[in-house]
């Protein structure tokens, strides 16, 4: 499961897409809105993708992790739009025999995601807005 989503992700469904009764572990990355950011209390997010290009890169990382590690499955979701504090943006599931391998390919994933995915953040504050560049903060 590969999508890029304007609506809240459903977690569950992730889940679910991974799991099968040969996982010994299913391994989650939950990234959600926080509050505060550079030192400025922060009202919401905003985020924009070419949701075309985002899949192929997400493809891609899928890719590279099912040839390094043994996994079964992966998940990776990305919201775009606008989202409030402690909404969801991201949620990857990852699922393999052993969990060593599920917890390194879902770092693999969500590090690899914010540097390479063309998908771009908006942060809201009270006294204005910024783009955040790079969107691996």
């Amino acid at each position: 499961m590969i999508r890029i989503v304007e609506h809240q992700i459903d977690r569950d469904e992730a889940i679910r897409s991974v799991s099968s009764n040969g996982s010994g572990a299913v391994v989650t990355f939950d990234g959600t809105i926080r509050d505060n950011a550079r030192g400025k209390q922060v009202l919401h997010l905003y985020y924009e993708a070419f949701p075309e290009m985002a899949v192929k890169e997400i493809e891609k990382i899928h890719d590279e992790a099912m040839q390094r590690w043994p996994l079964q499955r992966m998940a990776i979701v990305h919201r775009i739009g606008r989202m409030e504090i402690g909404e969801s943006s991201v949620f990857i599931a990852v699922s393999s025999a052993h969990r060593k391998d599920a917890f390194e390919a879902c770092r693999f994933a969500i590090d690899t995601l914010k540097t390479t995915v063309p998908i771009w953040k908006k942060e809201h504050y009270d006294n204005g807005e910024i783009w955040i560049e790079g969107y691996n903060q």
